[in-house]
């Protein structure tokens, strides 16, 4: 169960007649034996965070109440974490079922397209939502004129466009690379600085160009929410009242969170990528793990913790007739039953 396919090194065109694009995954090395096993908990972290995604999505879409900037890119959100999810579930499943490690090329860029892409855009995302609380704590009275349905259409479709373009030149070059050393990826997906390793050609340019499309994107969008957050500790500080401040804060909690459970497992992962290349396996493929698993398990559950209204939002899906009867039973004879209460407390 734990054997992977060899690719004879010899020559680039040996290995290319051989098996000219088809790569191997790897699951957890060591633990070969206990795969069925460790795949538990990755289907229980995979559902959680698809349901808790598929939920928020629904809330947002069915709750006039909702119907606002603040929750409309907390659907941004849960879509790209559903983006960077779902493609790694069907491999990583397929490697612990034990059901096949082999991925066509074509297939592993698409996979490592879709992860790199929706990842950049929650990024994006991110700066967009530190962006609405800025508007909303600094400029509560024209936010709703400055953060339009039509502006937010615009700011979403430019995220994900923004994070697929800069992609091409990668996935161009990727194409033209040969690959004759072993196909053996290290992960149970396909990642470019993965990918780029086995590659028997001059990557330089895919090197430098990735660590300069990391600084620029995920730079810009960390100093751009830095700048929001200094605006906003200003703002908050001018208020007068400590309730008021803390009120003000509190609605950037969930945010806060969220930038952080994506921020920190995803500099950790390119600082593994980059200069511990020779450590434990299991420490690439642990931080991997945590990179694309925590935030689209985490970030319902936050924002669904932090926010009242899609708190009863869940209530309400999830307890609908209950909520409906209750009310039927403080009901009798078109008289409310509190109001008798409070009578014969009196």
């Amino acid at each position: 169960m734990g054997l992977v396919p060899q690719v004879n090194p010899i020559g680039s065109s040996n290995s290319s007649s051989a098996l000219p694009y088809t790569f191997y995954f790897t699951g957890i090395p060591g633990y070969e034996e206990l795969h069925h096993w460790i795949s538990i908990p990755f289907c229980l972290l995979y559902l959680v965070g698809i349901m808790g995604n598929c939920t928020i999505l629904h809330i947002v879409r069915t709750d006039s109440r909702l119907h606002e900037p603040m929750y409309y890119f907390l659907a941004m959100l849960s879509l790209t974490d559903m983006g960077m999810s779902i493609p790694t579930m069907i491999t990583l499943l397929r490697v612990l079922w034990s059901i096949s490690r082999e991925i066509q090329f074509n297939t592993c860029v698409l996979q490592m397209f879709f992860i790199h892409t929706f990842s950049f855009t929650e990024s994006s995302v991110l700066l967009a939502m530190a962006l609405d609380r800025y508007v909303a704590i600094c400029h509560p009275l024209r936010y709703a004129t400055i953060l339009t349905p039509r502006l937010i259409t615009k700011i979403g479709i430019a995220a994900l466009l923004r994070s697929a373009f800069a992609m091409i030149p990668l996935l161009v070059r990727l194409a033209y690379f040969p690959f004759c050393r072993s196909h053996i990826l290290s992960h149970s997906y396909c990642l470019h600085q993965d990918m780029i390793r086995l590659a028997c050609a001059d990557i330089r340019f895919n090197v430098i160009y990735g660590l300069v499309l990391i600084t620029v994107l995920w730079g810009m969008d960390c100093l751009g929410i830095f700048v929001s957050y200094v605006f906003i500790l200003r703002s908050v500080l001018r208020i007068a009242s400590r309730e008021g401040r803390l009120k003000a804060l509190n609605t950037c909690a969930s945010h806060i969170c969220a930038v952080l459970i994506l921020y920190v497992p995803m500099i950790g992962l390119s600082i593994v990528h980059r200069f511990a290349k020779h450590s434990s396996p299991l420490i690439h493929i642990f931080m991997a793990h945590i990179y694309l698993l925590i935030p689209p398990v985490l970030n319902p559950i936050i924002y669904s913790v932090k926010t009242k209204q899609i708190r009863q939002g869940i209530l309400h899906l999830l307890l609908p007739q209950n909520i409906n009867s209750s009310l039927k039973i403080f009901k009798i004879n078109g008289v409310d039953m509190s109001s008798r209460l409070r009578f014969s407390v009196m």
